[in-house]
């Protein structure tokens, strides 16, 4: 099981900027597929963008032109910049690979939150 742990959440306000963080804690195989999830209270957990094997990558139309995901394989990580944040982007963020989301294993997240 690929251990995956996430950082770089804040505080920020409208308009601003944050770079998200995802490491593995095995080997860069552990970051080879991975997509960004949030959820914000009381709302399901959805998938912001994704990163093939292949360096192919996917976002939500709600994210598109803002967030941008990539990866170092150097450094085991994934990263998702997102620009010019709003509100409604407030939730937990979490990275996961297709195996941890089956078997519903997740890190513990990382809050970014954006007030207006």
């Amino acid at each position: 099981q690929v251990h995956l742990v996430e950082s770089g959440g804040g505080l920020v306000q409208a308009g601003g900027s944050l770079t998200l963080s995802c490491v593995s804690s095995g080997s860069a195989d552990g970051v080879k597929d991975i997509t960004w999830y949030r959820q914000s209270p009381g709302k399901r957990r959805d998938s912001v963008a994704r990163i093939f094997m292949d360096g192919q990558t996917t976002y939500a139309d709600s994210v598109k032109g803002r967030f941008t995901i990539s990866r170092d394989i150097t450094k085991s990580t994934v990263y998702l910049h997102m620009s010019e944040l709003k509100p409604d982007d407030t939730a937990v963020y979490y990275c996961n690979t297709p195996r941890g989301r089956v078997d519903n294993v997740w890190g513990q997240g990382t809050q970014v939150t954006v007030s207006s």
